[in-house]
This record gives C-alpha cells, sequence and structure tokens, in this order.
C-alpha cells in the first residue's frame, strides 16, 4: 500500500510541476496591448506624390518577463475593423522599435491595395499590434490618415500586351512583351485590331493589370479598339501614368546618293517589319560607289501626320565588314539631314537581292536592322 502511496505522490508531483513549467512558459509570451498611437496625428493628409517619407509612433507595450516586445503596423481600409487587413510589416528595427519610417512609395502601394485610384484622395487606418511572437495583441486603438496618389505607380519589371484586340489574341502565354527602356517607361511596337487589349505584369500567377483610359494609365480594367487594324508604339510611363500611342504608317529605306527610297517595309508581327527580294545597287560616283542609307518612319499621333528618322550612332561611318560589332546596326533616333548619321552597306550587298528587316522587338538587346543576301 505504501508503495502504491509513493508512486501515486510522485505522479502528482510530476503533474504539478510539469502545469507549472508550462504557467511559467505561457506568462513568459504575454504582452499588453498598445493604448496610445502618438503620430500621425488623427487625419494627417500626405501627398504620396512628394519624395518623401511617414513616421508612425506609439506608446510602448510591456511584457510580463519585462522582456522585449514586437511590433507590427496594421493598415486596412477606412471602413475596416483589422480583422483581414490589407498590409502589415514590422515597426523599424526589424520590430522592435516603437517606430515605423514608411516611404511615400510604399504608402502609395498601400493605398492602391485599399481601392484608392490613382490621382484620387482617399483614407487609411492603422493600428499596432504587440507580441512575443506569439499571443498577438491588438491595440484598441487606431488612427486615420488621408492620402492624396500620385498619377504613377510602382513600376513593374516587365510588361505584357493581351487580349482580343492585341496581335497575339487573349491568350496569356502568347503575350507579346513589352521593352524597358527606363526606371518607369516601357514601349511597344505592335499591332492593334478590333477588340479589348490590357496590360499585364506577369504571364503566370495574378498578374496587375492597367489598360489606357483617356490617355491616362489606369488600374484594373481594359481598353478597348474599334476600326482598322493598325500598327502602333505603345509608350507606357509608371512614374506619372502618362501613355501615349504614335500610329506607324510607313517605314521606307532612303537612299541619299539617289535622293530616292529604295523600298518600304512591311509589318510582319512582333515589333518586326521585313522587305524581302530587294536589290540593292550603290551609285556610282567620281570617287568610288556610295552606299549611304538610313531609314524615315511616317508617324500619325493625334491626327497629326509627321516624320521620324533611325540612323546611326555615329554620325559617319565606314562600310562594316565580317568583324563589324553587333551595335553597328543599332537603329537611334536622328535628325532629317540629308545624309549625317547615315549607314553604309557592306561591299558585298552591291548588286545583290538581299532580304531586309527592322527589329525593334523586346526580345532583341536594341532597335536594329540586317540585310540577308539571297
Amino acid at each position: 500500500m505504501k508503495k502504491i502511496y509513493s508512486k501515486l505522490l510522485l505522479l502528482l508531483c510530476a503533474v504539478v510541476l510539469v502545469s507549472c513549467d508550462n504557467d511559467e512558459t505561457m506568462s513568459h509570451t504575454n504582452v499588453t496591448a498598445v493604448n496610445a498611437l502618438y503620430s500621425p496625428a488623427n487625419n494627417k493628409f500626405f501627398d504620396l506624390g512628394a519624395q518623401s517619407s511617414a513616421v508612425f509612433e506609439w506608446e510602448g507595450a510591456k511584457a510580463e518577463d519585462n522582456g522585449v516586445v514586437l511590433y507590427d503596423v496594421v493598415f486596412d481600409r477606412e471602413s475596416g475593423d483589422f480583422s483581414k487587413p490589407i498590409y502589415v510589416m514590422p515597426s523599424d528595427g526589424k520590430g522592435f522599435q516603437r517606430t515605423l519610417n514608411i516611404s511615400f512609395t510604399e504608402l502609395n502601394k498601400i493605398a492602391g491595395l485599399a481601392g484608392i485610384e490613382s490621382l484620387a484622395i482617399g483614407k487609411l487606418k492603422w493600428t499596432v499590434y504587440s507580441s512575443k511572437g506569439i499571443n498577438v495583441q491588438k491595440s484598441s486603438v487606431s488612427g486615420i490618415i488621408e492620402v492624396q496618389r500620385p498619377g504613377g505607380f510602382p513600376p513593374p519589371d516587365q510588361l505584357f500586351i493581351t487580349g482580343t484586340g492585341s496581335e497575339t489574341g487573349e491568350t496569356v502565354a502568347d503575350a507579346q512583351a513589352f521593352k524597358k527602356i527606363g526606371t518607369s517607361k516601357f514601349e511597344i511596337y505592335t499591332k492593334l485590331k478590333a477588340g479589348t487589349y490590357k496590360f499585364i505584369t506577369r504571364k503566370n500567377g495574378t498578374p496587375e493589370v492597367f489598360y489606357i483610359n483617356e490617355g491616362d494609365l489606369k488600374e484594373d480594367g481594359a481598353s478597348t479598339y474599334t476600326g482598322d487594324s493598325k500598327v502602333y508604339k505603345i509608350s507606357v510611363d509608371f512614374s506619372d501614368g502618362s501613355t501615349k500611342m504614335t500610329e506607324i504608317k510607313k517605314i521606307e529605306l532612303w537612299f541619299p546618293p539617289r535622293s530616292e527610297y529604295l523600298f518600304e517595309y512591311t509589318y510582319s508581327g512582333g515589333g518586326i517589319w521585313k522587305a524581302a527580294n530587294k536589290q540593292i545597287v550603290f551609285k556610282q560616283e567620281s570617287w568610288g560607289r556610295d552606299e549611304r542609307y538610313k531609314f524615315k518612319f511616317t508617324v500619325v499621333n493625334g491626327g497629326t501626320t509627321s516624320e521620324e528618322w533611325y540612323g546611326s550612332v555615329n554620325s559617319d561611318n565606314n562600310r562594316p565588314d565580317g568583324n563589324v560589332a553587333a551595335s553597328y546596326w543599332y537603329m537611334v533616333p536622328v535628325s532629317s539631314d540629308f545624309w549625317a548619321n547615315s549607314f553604309k552597306f557592306a561591299s558585298a550587298v552591291d548588286n545583290k537581292t538581299v532580304n531586309a528587316e527592322i527589329n525593334f522587338s523586346a526580345a532583341s538587346p536594341a532597335y536594329t536592322h540586317s540585310f540577308t543576301i539571297q
């Protein structure tokens, strides 16, 4: 009987000790909720178009073990209750400080998640969560900030066009890529046909979606194109939400030695123009055979027809040979000067029939051209 009693006593002590250990462990994770928010002041207005930041500050919470407390700043729509917050981020110092310095760029992103449109004014609600990593305590107080979004958007890493009105159709996997030409700028040479089109930031997962509305870049929608199919250069600048559509009406090869255009290129898709079976004949001069050329683009902007010239980055060139760098063929905007910035044909092209190509696709490292002897 004594043995049974002893075993029961030992078992009871073990249970009590484990219970005490668990209680002690749990007490080490307890923290209080944040009771006061210091800044920004309620309904503080921020113009997010400026290059600046906002500082959020609050009263510290207390840990039962007098140790450190971790903080998360939580954002929601003005009408939200933080049950499904739109954005959560740790405070400064990886969550250890009672402040959060957040850039206007990041706040602009949060405002977009809250449904505040570009150029619009709206409000965000914020509060603070305190914890030791578990047992999270939500503050019973919250604040409101008022923000005005700039015209632009955070620029994506890539951009594609898709839709029934695009030249590749509405199968996302076939979407045609834009060329990124700056931190926030993209452009594409493509054909539009009757239908709808939109811009997406990725071909898999859930992309961000943009479209053009009265010349401005907007989110979550599609543009409608009507009329005849035409080739356009579409330019998009995410920094200010501006767009520009330029019709590429015609591309011709200008041959100044004879003051004439040798031939016109035909758009073949994907930002590429071709001209097949074209004969190239240099002009005989007293000093030799002249082989200079460049390109004239006839474009239409807002109903106004004008010219754009493309040529060599060099004001003058030697004839290229088999060792010339690929960059020799790169096409850049130049003046309409009769001769300046002309390319020169390779000697082998004289009196030959060629297939000519202009490549303004996103896949090409630079806008370029080529001639292949038949």
